[in-house]
């Protein structure tokens, strides 16, 4: 179309798919359009302001490695990884959480009541639980991608101090869908700010903190995987996590134990007689059918 003005481009845009273009394709993207066309004109946006969103997309570009992705915190920071999340979940099953940019695949196997504190220092951390169906039915074998920050607030990727396996473990229930492991309590933390999501926390008065915090991955045939995390309730940032991914149902209490009350059949050993913490977390998996 030789005529294309602003109040036209966006049905331009749409009008230029090809007769078989997957319709969802299309759906999503003339929306997209829509929308960015609509931003632009709403707020009348200025060449200079266009060219420094693109400056920070190519600053994520250049940063963005295997290790830290850019534009998952980008998505986290603006509420978007929450708000799919969110729009997406059972309301019957256990809410999910935001994955965050730091989960690294292939983690170690933990059996039942293994540890991940290994040499650290911190208060031991006891968390058990039950995968169950909506049903309240136990589900055995469930696998549990567990990762955390270490006790200085950085994750392994981030730490060239730790290996990269630190804090990070990969279990399976037993017969009754219990799980049981040991660390060490996480500690709230910044995300990276020293980028162009940085800029925009900055521009927008925002502070980068997470409340401190576990995540799980947790799969199971015949069931929808969720993506969670677990948050102690006494935690600071909990009424202000810079990435959106409290939700009610995922906060818990630490309990504080006394020495001399810790249970038996454990991989760490050292604690038996020091206070420790203690939080139980039963998560509900939707079926995916």
């Amino acid at each position: 179309m030789r005529n294309v003005t602003k109040d036209n481009i966006t049905d331009v845009f749409a009008a230029y798919f090809g007769e078989d273009t997957d319709p969802r394709t299309r759906e999503v993207l003339v929306a997209m359009a829509r929308h960015m066309h609509d931003f632009a004109r709403e707020v009348n946006l200025t060449h200079d302001e266009w060219r420094k969103g693109l400056s920070m997309l190519e600053h994520a570009g250049r940063i963005t490695t295997p290790e830290r992705n850019e534009f998952v915190l980008f998505s986290d920071v603006l509420g978007m990884s929450s708000l799919v999340d969110m729009m997406h979940s059972n309301p019957d099953a256990t809410s999910s959480s935001v994955l965050g940019p730091f989960h690294v695949s292939n983690p170690p196997r933990l059996e039942i009541g293994g540890d991940m504190k290994r040499d650290f220092e911190g208060k031991v951390l006891l968390v058990e639980g039950q995968v169950r169906d909506i049903e309240g039915n136990p589900i055995p074998n469930a696998e549990l991608d567990i990762w955390q920050t270490a006790p200085n607030g950085l994750y392994s990727s981030q730490d060239e101090d730790q290996d990269i396996h630190s804090f990070h473990g990969l279990m399976n229930t037993d017969d009754t869908g219990h799980f049981k492991f040991t660390t060490v309590r996480p500690v709230e933390y910044t995300v990276p700010s020293d980028g162009p999501v940085g800029e925009l926390l900055d521009a927008a008065g925002r502070h980068p903190w997470r409340p401190s915090h576990l995540h799980y991955i947790i799969k199971a045939p015949g069931f929808i995987s969720l993506v969670t995390e677990v948050f102690p309730d006494d935690d600071p940032y909990l009424n202000q996590d810079t990435v959106f991914g409290v939700r009610d149902d995922l906060v818990m209490t630490y309990e504080d134990k006394p020495a001399g009350s810790f249970p038996e059949g454990l991989q760490l050993s050292g604690s038996v007689n020091e206070d420790y913490l203690y939080v139980k977390f039963d998560v509900t998996l939707a079926p995916s059918h």
